[in-house]
C-alpha cells in the first residue's frame, strides 16, 4: 500500500511541476501550451524516474549486504 501511495503522490506533483513550468516555458517561447499532453507527459516520466531510482538502489543495497 505505501508504494500505491508514494506513486499517486508523485503523479500529483509532477502533472502540477509540468503544468507550471509547461506554462511558463510555453508563454516565454511563445508556443502553444497543451495541458493535458503535458500533464501525461510529466507523470510518466516522474513514474519510471521514481520508480528507476528505488529499483537501482534497492539492488545497490543487496548486493552492498552480501
Amino acid at each position: 500500500m505505501k508504494w500505491l501511495e508514494s506513486n499517486l503522490v508523485v503523479i500529483f506533483w509532477s502533472v502540477i511541476f509540468g503544468e507550471v513550468v509547461g506554462y511558463i516555458g510555453g508563454t516565454l517561447e511563445q508556443m502553444t501550451w497543451k495541458p493535458l499532453q503535458l500533464g501525461i507527459l510529466m507523470a510518466v516520466v516522474a513514474v519510471v524516474a521514481v520508480n528507476g531510482i528505488a529499483l537501482l538502489s534497492r539492488d545497490d543495497q543487496a548486493s552492498s549486504d552480501k
